[in-house]
């Protein structure tokens, strides 16, 4: 049986690359990218993705688009690293551990949308606690959250890492005019009545991020407290292979979150920070935005959906 064919449209970005790097030496698969002087040819470009099994996108939004309008075989699958499908009808999303039936609708899917890396923190810690009843769904959730300065594409790494990387910015704030792209794809898969306000921020590293959500224990139903959030989030992720719910004995002695702890892995971990006194709780997430995040949520897609191929 002929290995299956995937096809990297768009290898030279920061996604694509670190993609290309975890793929390169698999023996189960044959791995197709355009050279340099076929990347805007868009007759190449349509004839390697309808020639491929999977194809991973790795472009622009509406570069995309197009690669997908290109698509003539309909055996071809696709994994779409952008943001263009990820709130589009017909395409499964991406996050496996979503819930208990997300790797299987992955596995057997033809379009699949990768997370983006500041939702896949957000519904990783909302989702599960929504849908136990404990946090309600018109509560009005705020997310912050800081990462690599990868996290910008190759404007924000030359920003950084060029010629005039000295006066990059230690920290900043981006996004102020609470218009970003994350949102609606943060309260579709959190499910969430209202968009939340999110307020994201790049450090000068170059990838990981920390995640956080801080809800008020008077907002939610009589009762609910710090540990019974905690226990929701361990039992949806009982068993999961890359998500982490931090102990809470764990977290008591935990007073600082590193976003580059999990740099160069595929997994995330969890917390629940509980202030008894205040009646005050702090969500996290920790993870890479070029693994969990990106790159390395498209190949745990692949794998399962290779898995249904052979």
């Amino acid at each position: 049986m002929a290995k299956p064919l995937v096809f990297i449209d768009g290898d030279q970005g920061t996604t694509g690359l670190l993609i290309h790097d975890r793929l390169r030496d698999r023996s189960d698969l044959q791995l197709a990218t355009l050279p340099a002087a076929e990347r805007k040819d868009a007759r190449r470009r349509a004839e390697a993705i309808n020639a491929c099994d999977i194809a991973i996108l790795c472009l622009p939004d509406a570069a995309a688009r197009d690669a997908v309008a290109a698509i003539e075989n309909p055996a071809v699958r696709v994994i779409d690293a952008s943001s263009a499908h990820r709130t589009t009808a017909g395409w499964v999303y991406g996050f496996p551990e979503m819930d208990a039936g997300q790797a299987q609708r992955i596995a057997t899917a033809s379009r699949v949308t990768n997370p983006g890396c500041y939702p896949t923190g957000a519904i990783s810690l909302l989702r599960p606690l929504i849908e136990a009843g404990l946090v309600p769904r018109d509560y009005p959730v705020s997310v912050h959250a800081v990462s690599g300065y990868s996290g910008g594409g190759r404007p924000s790494v030359e920003q950084y890492e060029g010629p005039q990387g000295a006066q990059a910015p230690a920290f900043q704030v981006y996004g102020t005019a609470l218009a970003h792209k994350h949102p609606p794809e943060m309260q579709r898969y959190t499910g969430l009545d209202h968009r939340p306000i999110f307020v994201p921020a790049y450090g000068a590293f170059r990838q990981g991020i920390v995640l956080t959500i801080p809800l008020e224990l008077r907002l939610l139903a009589s009762g609910v407290d710090g540990k019974q959030l905690h226990a929701a989030l361990a039992r949806h992720y009982a068993g999961a292979t890359h998500v982490r719910v931090i102990p809470l004995e764990e977290t008591k002695t935990l007073t600082h979150l590193n976003p580059q702890a999990l740099n160069g892995t595929n997994d995330m971990d969890l917390g629940v920070f509980i202030n008894e006194e205040h009646g005050h709780v702090l969500l996290s997430a920790v993870f890479d935005n070029l693994g969990k995040g990106a790159s390395g949520a498209a190949v745990q897609n692949l794998d399962l959906m290779l898995a249904t191929a052979s």
